[in-house]
């Protein structure tokens, strides 16, 4: 059985082994922040506990299978608490890490449209 610093060092490389993630440690409040983006995604205070932000639609989700708890102080950012206490832990909170991720990499990619878009206009000339 691995300890929680084992378990805690193997969380933070599976999670930096993810397209484009970047780690800040010592990030405010948070010992270990993970970017992607320049959009902080989840964050881990001491050994195991994740904060992790989802679309809502995935929180809700989440939450009505018990997958994970709604986060004390930020629920309405979408963030939902997983703990890892094992093994086992590890694997149900990497997948949903990797749904964060998939989001928030997914909305960066995402054109954003500083104006609405025009249709080109047809000119119709005289023969």
């Amino acid at each position: 059985m691995k300890s929680r610093i084992q378990l805690h060092q193997e969380l933070r490389e599976q999670i930096l082994n993810l397209s484009g993630v970047t780690e800040r440690q010592n990030a405010g409040i948070h010992e270990d922040a993970f970017f992607v983006g320049g959009k902080m995604f989840m964050h881990i205070h001491g050994h195991g506990h994740c904060d992790i932000q989802l679309s809502k639609g995935d929180q809700e989700r989440v939450l009505a299978e018990g997958k994970a708890r709604s986060h004390r102080w930020a629920p309405e950012a979408g963030y939902v608490t997983f703990i890892v206490r094992d093994e086992g832990d590890l694997k149900e909170a990497m997948g949903l890490i990797r749904m964060s991720h998939e989001y928030f990499a997914g909305k960066q990619g995402a054109p954003r449209l500083e104006r609405s878009i025009k249709p080109p206009m047809t000119v119709i000339t005289g023969s």
